[in-house]
C-alpha cells in the first residue's frame, strides 16, 4: 500500500499521470459545481449590463420582422412619372428652402396638439432659431381642439433610410401589461449568454482539461478564440441570411389576413435560431482542436456520415419555421457544408494522439 502511494505521488510530481486519473468522482463533482458557479456569476453580471441597453438589442433583433411586416402590408406600385426621370430621394437630399407636404407616420403630439396618423401639412426646410436645419410647418394645422401654428418644427429624421418609414403595421403586439418587461428581460438574458460565450467556453475547457495530457492543454486559447468567432459567425449567418427569407415567406402566406405577430413568440424564435446556428458553426473549430489533439480524424467523420446526415436533417426540421422542404433545406445546407469543411480540416490537421 505504501509503495503504491509513493509511486502515485512520484507520477503526480513528474506530470506523467494518465488522462482522467488525476481526480476522483467527488472531485469532478466539486469542480463542476465550481465552474457552474463561476459561469452563473459571469452571466448574471452580463445580464445586468445588457438590461440597460435592452431596448437597443430589441430594436436590432426586430429589424428583419419589421421589414417583412412592412413588405407584407404594403402594395408595391412601380414608379412612373411624366418625364421618366423621376426618382425617390432620401430626406438628407433636402436643401434649405425646399417645400412639400409632410405626412405624419403615427399619432404625434406637438406641444398640446395631437395630430392623427396620416394627416399632412405644407412644410418647408429652413434653419430654426437654434441655427439647426429642419422641416417646419408652412401653414397652420387644425388638429382636434388645437391650432398648430405655422413655423413649428416637425419630427423629421434626416438620417432615416428611404422606404423604411415605421408605421403601426410594423409593430409587434403584446398580450399583457407585464409582457414587455418579460420580453426585455429575456432579450437581456440571451444577449448576456452571447456575450459570455468566450468565458463559458473557457470554463468548459477548464473542466475537461484534467483529462488531457499536459501538452494538449495548450490548445485552450485557440479553442476559445476559434469557437467564439465561430459562434459570432453562426449567429450573424442566421440573422442576415437564414431568417429574412424565412420570415418573409411566412408572412407572405398571410397576406390575405390582418397580421398581429406576438413579440414574445417572434423573439423566442429568432434567438433560438441564432443560438442554434452559433452552436452549429462550432463544428470546424471543435474539429480542428480535436484533430490536433488526436481524438478525431477524417476517416471517423466519413465513416459516420449517414448518422450525421440524419442528425442534420432533424436539426434543420426543428429549426425551420415551416415544414416545407425548401425552408428546411435552407437550414440544412449550411450544416452539411460545415460538416464537409470539418472533414477537410480533420484530413489536413489530424495526427495521432501522443503522451508528449
Amino acid at each position: 500500500m505504501a509503495s503504491t502511494l509513493l509511486d502515485t505521488e512520484k507520477d503526480e510530481g513528474e506530470g506523467g499521470r494518465q488522462p482522467g486519473g488525476q481526480m476522483s468522482f467527488l472531485d469532478h463533482l466539486d469542480e463542476l459545481r465550481r465552474r457552474l458557479m463561476h459561469s452563473f456569476i459571469f452571466v448574471f453580471v452580463a445580464l445586468l449590463l445588457c438590461w440597460f441597453v435592452s431596448d437597443r438589442i430589441y430594436d436590432f433583433l426586430a429589424v428583419p420582422v419589421r421589414r417583412a411586416l412592412a413588405d407584407a402590408a404594403q402594395r408595391p406600385v412601380p414608379l412612373q412619372g411624366l418625364t421618366g426621370r423621376e426618382e425617390i430621394l432620401p430626406l438628407n437630399a433636402l436643401k434649405e428652402g425646399d417645400a412639400g407636404r409632410y405626412v405624419f407616420e403615427g399619432t404625434t403630439r406637438l406641444g398640446i396638439g395631437v395630430v392623427p396618423a396620416g394627416a399632412s401639412v405644407a412644410a418647408r426646410v429652413a434653419r430654426g432659431a437654434d441655427g439647426q436645419i429642419g422641416v417646419f410647418t408652412d401653414e397652420p394645422l387644425f388638429a382636434g381642439g388645437s391650432v398648430i401654428p405655422k413655423g413649428v418644427r416637425l419630427p423629421v429624421n434626416f438620417a432615416a433610410r428611404a422606404g423604411r418609414a415605421p408605421n403601426e403595421e410594423d409593430k409587434l403586439v403584446v398580450r399583457t401589461a407585464v409582457e414587455p418587461f418579460s420580453l426585455y428581460l429575456g432579450v437581456s438574458l440571451y444577449a448576456a449568454l452571447c456575450l459570455s460565450v468566450p468565458f463559458l467556453l473557457w470554463q468548459v475547457w477548464a473542466f475537461v482539461s484534467p483529462g488531457l495530457y499536459p501538452h494538449e492543454r495548450g490548445w485552450a486559447m485557440p479553442f476559445v478564440v476559434m469557437s467564439s468567432l465561430s459562434f459570432v459567425a453562426g449567429a450573424a449567418f442566421a440573422y442576415y441570411v437564414l431568417f429574412p427569407p424565412a420570415v418573409s415567406y411566412l408572412l407572405g402566406l398571410g397576406e390575405d389576413f390582418r397580421l398581429f405577430l406576438n413579440a414574445s413568440d417572434y423573439f423566442d424564435f429568432i434567438i433560438i435560431v441564432m443560438l442554434a446556428m452559433g452552436v452549429v458553426f462550432q463544428m470546424p473549430a471543435v474539429t480542428y482542436v480535436l484533430s490536433r489533439i488526436g481524438l478525431v480524424d477524417a476517416r471517423f467523420l466519413i465513416r459516420h456520415w449517414k448518422v450525421s446526415s440524419v442528425v442534420i436533417l432533424i436539426a434543420a426540421a426543428v429549426l425551420s419555421p415551416t415544414s416545407d422542404v425548401p425552408n428546411m433545406m435552407l437550414f440544412a445546407a449550411p450544416m452539411a457544408v460545415l460538416y464537409l469543411i470539418s472533414i477537410l480540416i480533420a484530413w489536413m490537421f489530424a495526427r495521432p494522439r501522443t503522451t508528449e
